[in-house]
């Protein structure tokens, strides 16, 4: 999936400019105008953040189609872990899964 694509589509849906979404998820401009005109990623946290934004979940993001993505046990017992942590605990997470 291109989260870039899927970003500007949410934004298309609400009519909000890359100014309103940093607003809305108290994000730097910055940080939003790297995505479109760097082409980066954004980070799990960052994404994490828009999803909030947009008011809808991670799973909702990646969902293509109307059929609801089915979790197995073993991810919703991992999202559930990854909801408990803090931000910095994510951050470090995320950096251990990098160099893994």
């Amino acid at each position: 999936m291109d989260a870039k694509k899927r970003i500007k589509e949410l934004m298309d849906e609400r009519h909000w400019t890359e100014y309103r979404l940093a607003e809305q998820a108290g994000l730097s401009r910055s940080t939003i105008s790297n995505i479109f005109r760097r082409n980066n990623a954004p980070a799990l946290a960052t994404l994490e953040t828009l999803c909030e934004a947009f008011g809808i979940t991670l799973s909702q993001f990646f969902m293509e189609g109307k059929e609801p993505i089915a979790l197995t046990d073993e991810q919703r017992k991992l999202l559930a872990k990854w909801n408990m942590l803090s931000a910095h605990q994510k951050e470090v997470l995320l950096r251990l899964i990098d160099i893994m």
